[in-house]
Parts: structure tokens; C-alpha cells; sequence
């Protein structure tokens, strides 16, 4: 008997699931936010920027949806593992979307073990623990996650940018070994690597280049802009769209992939 052909507007509905966003304050993180609140899902926000947080939450909720901030510094692990203890069996996501991050620019002769560290515990390790304490609650009851990666995993491009790089190389790795090892528990694993996006981070570093005497900024936004088949920077929402598609039925045979979000970059 041929299968029932399922909707896309059913395929693509989070309704009755709930979500759990880290760096979901501004940029990326919210515009994840909002799409998978518009698909339905009830939302975990989590930030460590507790007043946009709060903002984010009472515009999704004056919207009609389900937010509820969470402050958490996600580079304190003992934070992040009490997160999921102290949360409720009903309130357990069942879709993750690791998207926090930062990158902190330094020269690699000047990177110190507590830099690396730092950037290690935000970048890596927090979504490590993440999905730990994700696969620990929900057993065999599956879910959906998705890691936020850089297209400087694959291809490094900007300088003074190694223990970023490696943080997400890390990340990328994380996501491949846990597709392989929790699908026959019904998680599917995914990322997705933004190159290009403008958001606040972003504006912030362009600003710092136009300011700048030292040519190589200069020449370094100049190449990434040359080397943009699409010939435009992206939207945080056009990442948000990618990471809707990983979560949702629309990719339910979709797992260990790592989907580029960069107008073309890595192709070019």
C-alpha cells in the first residue's frame, strides 16, 4: 500500500515540540529564535545577554508563542549540566540548536593557554555538554540538533582567528560522531556553517577595518567580498531558514551533514 503523501505544512510544523536556542539574544541565534517560533515550537532561550534575552521573549510571547529566557553563562560547564538536571520531564526539548559562540581575535604567538581555553569552553565544550544533557534526558525518545558552525572549519580565511577555527573544526567533529552514534536512538545530528552573515558581531568587525590602518583588513574583506558567488553578504534569517529544514520533518532522513549558509564561498 503506497504511503500517505504527508503535507509540507505538516512536514515543516513544530507544533508540540519545544526547542532550546543557546546565543539566542541577537543576531543568528535570534533569528533562529523567531523562525521555530513561527513553526510552532514552544522555546527555551538561552543567552548569557539577559536583558535582549528578556526583550526577545516578550516579543515572541506578544506574538502568541512560547518563550521562556534562560541566563546562563555557557562557558561555566557545572551551569550547563545543572540546567538540565533542574529542568522539568515536560519542559525537556526535543530539538537543540547550539548556536552560541564567540571570536575573539589574537595573533597565534600571542594565544595563552586561559585564551584558549576560553574560547574552547564556549564554542566546544558548551555544546558538547549540551547534547549531553540533551541524549541523557531524552533516552531513546530521539530528537533533532543542530550546531552552529563557520565555513572557517573547512576553509580558514581570516587571520588571527586559530583557536576560533579550531573550536569549530571540534564542533563539526562532534556532529559527525554523534549522528553516527545516537540515529538508532532517533536523534538526528546536523550543522550548519554560516560564512558572510551581517550581524551585529559582523558589523562590529567591518566597523573595526574601516578604522584600521594595517592593509591586511583591508585586503582580507576585500577578498571574501570578491570571492561571493551570490555578490552579497547573507541575512541572519537566511542561516534561520537552514537550521528550520534541519530541525523539521522536511529533513527527517537528513543526518551528519554539514550544509554551508555562504552565499556560495566555499564553492568559489
Amino acid at each position: 500500500m503506497r504511503e500517505r503523501m504527508i503535507p509540507v505544512s505538516e512536514l515543516i510544523s513544530l507544533r508540540g515540540r519545544r526547542a532550546l536556542v543557546t546565543g539566542a539574544a541577537s543576531g543568528i541565534g535570534e533569528a533562529i529564535a523567531r523562525r521555530l517560533a513561527e513553526a510552532g515550537a514552544a522555546l527555551l532561550l538561552v543567552d548569557i545577554q539577559e536583558e535582549a534575552l528578556h526583550r526577545l521573549a516578550d516579543r515572541l510571547r506578544a506574538a502568541g508563542g512560547e518563550a521562556h529566557p534562560v541566563r546562563l553563562d555557557l562557558g561555566d560547564e557545572e551551569a550547563v549540566r545543572a540546567l538540565w538536571k533542574r529542568l522539568p520531564d515536560a519542559q525537556v526539548p526535543d530539538i537543540l540548536v547550539n548556536n552560541a559562540g564567540i571570536y575573539p581575535f589574537r595573533d597565534f604567538s600571542e594565544v595563552d593557554p586561559g585564551f584558549l581555553e576560553h574560547v574552547l569552553r564556549v564554542n566546544l565544550k558548551a555544546a558538547l555538554w549540551m547534547c549531553q544533557g540533551m541524549i541523557a534526558r531524552r533516552g531513546r525518545r530521539g530528537g533533532a540538533i543542530v550546531n552552529v558552525g563557520t565555513i572557517e572549519a573547512i576553509l580558514p580565511f581570516q587571520a588571527d582567528l586559530i583557536p576560533y577555527t579550531v573550536s569549530k573544526a571540534g564542533l563539526l567533529a562532534l556532529t559527525r560522531g554523534l549522528a553516527r552514534d545516537y540515529g538508532k536512538a532517533g536523534f538526528r545530528v546536523n550543522a550548519v556553517l554560516p560564512g558572510g552573515i551581517r550581524t551585529p558581531g559582523t558589523r562590529r568587525l567591518i566597523r573595526r577595518a574601516l578604522r584600521s590602518l594595517h592593509p591586511r583588513w583591508w585586503l582580507a574583506g576585500y577578498d571574501f567580498g570578491r570571492r561571493l558567488p551570490l555578490g552579497r553578504w547573507g541575512d541572519p534569517d537566511e542561516v534561520a531558514r537552514v537550521v528550520l529544514f534541519l530541525v523539521s520533518d522536511l529533513a527527517s532522513y537528513v543526518t551528519g551533514a554539514l550544509i554551508p549558509a555562504d552565499g556560495g564561498f566555499l564553492s568559489a
